[in-house]
């Protein structure tokens, strides 16, 4: 199994070890932050550093690339993968909420009456 598959969010990998990772030049790493393909996260403000769920996004924009997609044409699937993976997320949740056998009782509170 690839290390790298896994969804880390831990920020570890300069940018030259995110790009030999990635098989991708820095200077393109740079250009799909700037696009916001990619968003490492900046240390000293300046340092970018990459997480594994990173790389293997990079890696995805670069599987997508190779079949033609323009970086325009990525960015949107990149978003629309990011909102379905939002709304399966919402609906586990409706779900177990809907399978709970948890009992919720509701009572009005009572105003003070003078």
């Amino acid at each position: 199994m690839d290390p790298f598959q896994i969804a880390d969010d831990h920020p570890v990998f300069a940018i030259s070890v995110a790009a030999q990772l990635a098989g991708l030049h820095p200077q393109t790493l740079r250009q799909y932050d700037r696009l916001g393909l990619v968003s490492p996260k900046r240390v000293g403000g300046r340092n970018r550093l990459y997480s594994g769920r990173d790389i293997a996004r990079l890696r995805e924009i670069t599987d997508l690339s190779a079949e033609g997609l323009s970086l325009e044409g990525i960015r949107r699937i990149l978003v629309l993968q990011e909102e379905i993976e939002l709304l399966r997320s919402q609906l586990r949740e409706f779900h177990r909420e809907k399978s709970s056998t948890a009992l919720v009782v509701w009572r009005p509170s009572r105003r003070n009456q003078r």
